[in-house]
C-alpha cells in the first residue's frame, strides 16, 4: 500500500472519505494544494499570512484590496450550491475510472440531479483540458485521426445518411491526435482532414528537426518539407518499418471511442472536445496513481470558471 504523508494523506478513495469526512475538511484540504496554506487573494493576487480571517469559516479578507475572498472563487466550486465533499468524490471518481461516468449514474452516487451532474462534469473537462505545451512536441511524433460517429449501416432505413462512406463529415466529427514518444497526447476537433488543414497544426505544435509518423493518407502530403516523415502503408499491411508505427495514437483512440460508445454513448459535435479533453488528461496521467491524479485535478481548477451559460453556449 502506498505511503501516507502529510502532503499525501490518502491512499485510496476508501481513505479519502474517512480523511476528507466533511466540506470543511475538503475546504481546507483545496486551501493547502491551490494556496499551499497561505491565503492568496483571487481579487489581487496578494499573497499574505496575515489576511483577515472572518467570523464564517472559510472567509477572509485581503489586507491589500480590502475584499473579501474565499478558496473558491475563480475555480470550478465558485457559486455551486453542492457542497465540497460531493464535488471531492465526483473528480475522484472522474478522473480515476478509465472510461469515465456518465452523468446520470454519477447523479444516482452523489444524489443530485441529473442537469447538475451534467454540468459538474462540464466543468470538470474544462478543468482537464490539456495546456498548450511549454516548447512544440519534439523527438518521435505519431500523427492520426479519426472520426468519432455512428455507422451508417447501424441506422433505421429512415435515418441512413446519404453518402457518408468512408471520411464523409456529414454524419461523423474528425479529431486529430499526435503523441509525442509514446507519452504525451495532444488532440483537436477539426473540421476537416484535409492538408490544409493537418499541417498548418503539425507545423505549429511540432519542432524542427523532429520525426513525424503518419498513414499514407493524402492529408500528410508535403509534411516532409518540414519534418522527417515516415508514411506507413496501411493499405499495404505496413504497420511498422523499424522503430516507427502509429501504435501509440491509435491505442489512444481505441480508448477514446470506447468511452463514448460504451459509457456516454453519444457526444455531440458541439461537446466533443470537452470529451477528447477528457481522455487525453487521464491518458497523459496514466503513469501517476489516483491521489497523485486526484490532487493534479484539484489544482487545474484554480484561475477560471465555466458557467452554465458558457458551457450550451454555441
Amino acid at each position: 500500500m502506498e505511503k501516507i504523508t502529510k502532503t499525501n494523506p490518502f491512499a485510496s478513495f476508501v481513505q479519502m472519505i474517512n480523511v476528507l469526512p466533511d466540506d470543511e475538511a475538503c475546504r481546507k484540504y483545496l486551501e493547502q494544494i491551490l494556496w499551499n496554506g497561505t491565503p492568496t487573494c483571487p481579487h489581487c493576487g496578494l499573497v499574505d499570512k496575515t489576511a483577515y480571517v472572518l467570523k464564517k469559516p472559510g472567509q477572509y479578507k485581503c489586507r491589500g484590496c480590502q475584499k473579501r475572498f474565499t478558496v473558491s472563487i475563480g475555480t470550478m466550486f465558485e457559486g455551486s450550491h453542492i457542497g465540497f465533499k460531493k464535488w471531492f468524490i465526483a473528480i475522484y471518481i472522474f478522473s480515476s475510472h478509465k472510461k469515465g461516468i456518465s452523468s446520470h449514474q454519477l447523479a444516482k452516487d452523489l444524489d443530485i440531479t441529473q442537469k447538475s451532474a451534467w454540468f459538474m462534469l462540464g466543468r470538470i473537462r474544462y478543468a482537464f483540458k490539456v495546456k498548450s505545451f511549454n516548447k512544440p512536441m519534439a523527438g518521435l511524433i505519431q500523427c492520426d485521426e479519426t472520426f468519432i460517429g455512428g455507422k451508417n449501416k447501424n441506422r433505421h432505413d429512415d435515418k441512413k445518411v446519404h453518402e457518408s462512406q468512408g471520411r464523409s463529415v456529414k454524419d461523423k466529427t474528425p479529431v486529430f491526435g499526435m503523441v509525442q514518444n509514446g507519452n504525451k497526447v495532444f488532440t483537436q476537433v477539426v473540421p476537416d482532414t484535409k492538408a490544409k488543414t493537418l499541417k498548418p497544426i503539425i507545423k505549429q505544435m511540432v519542432a524542427e528537426g523532429s520525426i513525424v509518423v503518419t498513414d499514407e493518407w493524402l492529408g500528410y502530403n508535403g509534411v516532409s518539407k518540414d519534418f522527417f516523415h515516415v508514411a506507413l502503408n496501411h493499405k499495404g499491411k505496413e504497420f511498422v518499418r523499424g522503430a516507427f508505427h502509429t501504435n501509440g495514437i491509435e491505442n489512444f483512440w481505441s480508448h477514446l471511442k470506447r468511452g463514448i460508445y460504451g459509457i456516454y454513448h453519444h457526444a455531440s459535435p458541439k461537446h466533443l472536445h470537452r470529451y477528447c479533453d477528457e481522455f487525453s488528461f487521464r491518458y497523459n496521467s496514466r503513469n501517476a496513481n489516483e491521489v497523485e491524479r486526484f490532487d493534479v485535478s484539484l489544482a487545474q481548477t484554480n484561475n477560471f470558471r465555466l458557467t452554465y451559460k458558457q458551457l450550451i453556449a454555441n
